[in-house]
């Protein structure tokens, strides 16, 4: 387990022996004094799951998200564009540093409410190397079992919290990750663990000013879950355009909350259970006009 949670951190260290010296040079102000570095995810989410960035203070990020069907269905469900998933959720900004969501997913009818708190913001010239936000989360699902289950009501409840740690290499490539707790009252599997751990990896590389190669991927540790469920692990394409974030990607996963694309997933992607997907955000100002942490930067 110990080696588990190195792995990332090795493989932060590295890359930032290689970009640190030349390319954030570019984000050195000239007067040397710690500076905020901005802009190192363009929204709260990555594909499936969060990012370092907090919804900014007095605004409100109205957010929707899509699945479609996998595309080994074939051209009688069109690849999977016959079939839909939906989430949708409302993310509010009560400081600059600490936001709260809620939102609602059509897979399980469940829904999840959330803190997300950023601990440590990335600054230029000797301050903090890193950003770290921590992040709550509960989950209820609002499916109708059969009474021969016997479930309690506490049976639809899940938790999870997660500490996402990232660093801006550059203006082009930011990279993060997350060590990840999942806990379920009860498990989908006779013998699964209802504590489940895991580790995320994500990454953003800017192609031009508005549009960027996005990435992600949740390990979970051995022997927790059974063999049936697979590791998350997607692919897409941000196209920034103002106050909107649009996102396109391909995973594996068909849930969009941590209980379910972390514990849950079923479809690899060596057999074609692809699901095509988008996500879409916009930010509205509430109150008083504080800077939009979304607009583009160089």
């Amino acid at each position: 387990m110990k080696k588990f949670f190195t792995i990332p951190v090795i493989l932060l260290s590295i890359i930032n022996a290689v970009y640190a010296q030349d390319d954030l040079l570019r984000l050195i102000p000239d007067n040397d004094s710690p500076e905020i570095v901005h802009g190192t995810f363009k929204s709260t989410r990555i594909i499936s799951g969060q990012s370092i960035e907090t919804t900014p203070a007095h605004h409100l990020d109205y957010r929707i998200s899509h699945r479609f069907g996998t595309i080994n269905t074939g051209i009688d469900q069109f690849y999977g564009l016959d079939q839909g998933y939906v989430y949708m959720g409302f993310d509010y900004g009560i400081s600059d540093r600490w936001m709260v969501g809620i939102g609602r997913s059509s897979v399980q009818k469940m829904v999840n409410l959330y803190t997300k708190y950023k601990l440590v913001t990335q600054k230029t010239s000797g301050g903090s190397p890193l950003s770290v936000t921590v992040l709550g989360e509960a989950f209820a699902d609002f499916l109708a079992y059969p009474s021969s289950e016997n479930r309690s009501a506490a049976s639809k409840y899940s938790y999870a919290s997660q500490l996402l740690i990232a660093r801006k290499f550059s203006d082009k490539l930011s990279l993060q990750v997350m060590p990840t707790w999942v806990h379920r009252n009860r498990t989908n599997v006779i013998g699964e663990q209802n504590d489940v751990f895991a580790m995320g990896i994500a990454g953003r590389y800017k192609i031009t000013k508005r549009t960027a190669l996005i990435g992600e991927y949740y390990y979970v540790a051995p022997n927790q879950l059974a063999n049936t469920y697979k590791n998350a692990l997607s692919f897409g394409f941000d196209i920034e355009t103002g106050g909107h974030v649009f996102s396109l990607h391909f995973t594996n996963s068909i849930g969009m909350v941590e209980k379910q694309f972390i514990t849950e997933t079923t479809d690899t992607w060596a057999d074609g259970g692809v699901h095509f997907g988008f996500n879409l955000g916009r930010t509205f100002g509430l109150g008083k006009k504080y800077r939009n942490q979304y607009k583009v930067k160089n």
